[in-house]
């Protein structure tokens, strides 16, 4: 309890501090102050990622792995470079909790079908309409009656959370591909960061009202899927769709962006 008393009243001043005497003398007891002082990024993580990991793993081996990877960011960061430390931290503790958490393979098989089955599905119809297709034309299109798409639309929830997860944090759109692994920011990686970012906002902003809503409150405001239902005053389940729907037009976007 003392360690995060101390660290909520630590200043970025006296963190900073401590990661540049540890970045200088290799002292394990002032790296091991460090991690103390910035955990805070890990249990951001953690609360951020709840959604996809809690009917899955223990909070504990998430809160094990972040730590991990807050040391390694530790042991990895150059503070004389051009970047904010909790910057860089923050990226590679949510790749890792990302990573260990596609390690438990948490979505079902016939769950993760489906899933490709509904990108290609949108990706073909949204094409070959010249507009985003509707629930039934996707019902029609999978050969699924509407009640059972709208429960593998449900189910599919984590997997397209993931899924676009991945295409974030891994595939060339998150912030951390910008970082090399001294901790430089080049300008160009800059400048391509502002493009990307651009790009983002333009697919949120492609979504209908609601979609955009719910991926607000889900990824900025870090809401669990119930507690946006209650907002909406709707179920969890339609949340659930709603956010499905939301994340595989956004992936068309973006893929589009990324040339795939």
């Amino acid at each position: 309890m003392s360690d995060t008393n101390n660290e909520g009243k630590m200043s970025a001043e006296e963190k900073a501090e401590i990661l540049r005497k540890y970045k200088e003398t290799g002292d394990k007891a002032l790296r091991n102050n460090a991690v103390m002082a910035y955990m805070n990024i890990v249990r951001y993580a953690a609360m951020s990622t709840r959604n996809m990991y809690a009917k899955y793993a223990d909070s504990e081996d998430i809160i094990n792995e972040a730590t991990i990877a807050l040391m390694s960011a530790i042991d990895s960061f150059d503070p004389n470079k051009n970047v904010k430390f909790e910057t860089y931290a923050s990226i590679k503790v949510r790749g890792a909790i990302i990573d260990y958490i596609r390690r438990q393979d948490i979505v079902p098989r016939n769950v993760r079908r489906f899933a490709r089955e509904y990108d290609a599905a949108y990706s073909e119809l949204f094409s070959r309409l010249d507009r985003e297709p509707t629930d039934d034309e996707l019902a029609e299109y999978l050969k699924l009656p509407k009640a059972k798409f709208d429960s593998c639309m449900a189910k599919s929830a984590a997997a397209q959370t993931l899924s676009f997860e991945d295409l974030v944090i891994n595939n060339n759109f998150d912030l951390s591909d910008d970082v090399s692994e001294d901790g430089v920011w080049s300008a160009e990686a800059s400048l391509y960061r502002e493009e990307k970012m651009k790009y983002l906002a333009q697919a949120i902003a492609s979504l209908k009202e609601k979609e955009r809503l719910v991926i607000t409150l889900y990824y900025y405001e870090k809401l669990k899927f119930s507690d946006i239902g209650k907002v909406l005053e709707v179920s969890e389940s339609r949340i659930c769709q709603i956010h499905a729907q939301a994340v595989a037009k956004m992936k068309n976007y973006m893929s589009e962006y990324l040339g795939k």
